[in-house]
């Protein structure tokens, strides 16, 4: 399912998600520059000796070709820069930062990896996600709150994630958890808007519209079943990362919105439960 559009008008203008629409696509591009032809050697022992892993990308048949054994393996400067700039849960959580490093803390490739994407897939479905949810949320917070609940909720995303694959020496790059906490957030407080859905049946696409709280919670179990189905192969998608930006942003909206904004989970409990 593929939401086109919510029927809600925010009535102000989104700056910040403008902002963070802006600042990923200028990320993104900006990797573009990067070559992703020749390699750059990189210290490969000493992620052996720290978390008995290969380092992140390695492969055999490239390192034979053009590694210096029994330590320098060879990475695109591309994928350096994904290494260097991504979220390597095992380096993060252990505090060490292994070649290549980064000039600044390691905590802090936290907030980088929430603007990289591998990507025109990646960023443009983000991207999309953020422009159609992004709007109403940050109306209910303002453009300020509403850029740190974003980055908490990037952050919550990150941790869950972490605690479901804390050894893992692949980079984890995107802004899709900091979204699935706005999505999050939308839910609780939008829960009957309607969303325009582009909608698969056979094989043909219809267009149908869906409340928001049907729409979100189907994606949310999806995230789910699709992260209990990874959890001994831990792909390429952050599945446990979706899930906690998602609660995360559910959870963090009752602190960020403005006063007087009352979620309509908050409305629709009141309604079910008068007496509590």
């Amino acid at each position: 399912m593929i939401p086109l559009r919510d029927y809600r008008v925010s009535g102000r203008r989104p700056w910040a998600t403008y902002v963070l629409i802006a600042l990923n696509v200028l990320a993104f591009f900006y990797i573009l520059t990067i070559p992703e032809r020749g390699y750059v050697l990189v210290d490969g022992c000493a992620w052996q000796e720290a978390f008995r892993q290969p380092p992140p990308g390695f492969n055999y048949r490239t390192y034979r070709l053009y590694g210096r054994p029994p330590c320098l393996y060879p990475v695109t400067p591309r994928d350096l820069f994904y290494i260097r700039f991504g979220l390597v849960p095992a380096e993060f959580l252990s505090g060490k930062d292994l070649d290549p490093t980064v000039p600044f803390p390691i905590w802090l490739t936290l907030l980088t990896s929430m603007f990289l994407h591998a990507g025109w897939l990646h960023l443009i479905g983000n991207m999309w996600y953020l422009w159609i949810f992004g709007d109403n949320v940050e109306a209910s917070m303002g453009s300020l709150r509403y850029l740190l609940f974003y980055l908490l909720s990037g952050a919550g995303a990150a941790g869950l994630q972490m605690a479901v694959s804390g050894r893992s020496t692949v980079p984890m790059v995107g802004a899709s958890g900091a979204i699935s906490g706005v999505m999050g957030a939308y839910f609780v407080l939008f829960p009957w808007s309607r969303i325009l859905t582009l909608v698969p049946i056979w094989f043909f696409l219809q267009l149908v519209e869906i409340p928001a709280f049907v729409y979100l919670g189907i994606w949310f179990l999806l995230q789910f079943f699709s992260g209990i189905v990874d959890l001994q192969s831990l792909g390429g998608t952050a599945w446990w990362a979706h899930i906690g930006g998602f609660l995360t942003g559910g959870l963090l909206v009752f602190l960020f919105k403005r006063r007087g904004v009352v979620p309509g989970v908050e409305i629709w409990w009141h309604r079910r439960f008068p007496r509590w």
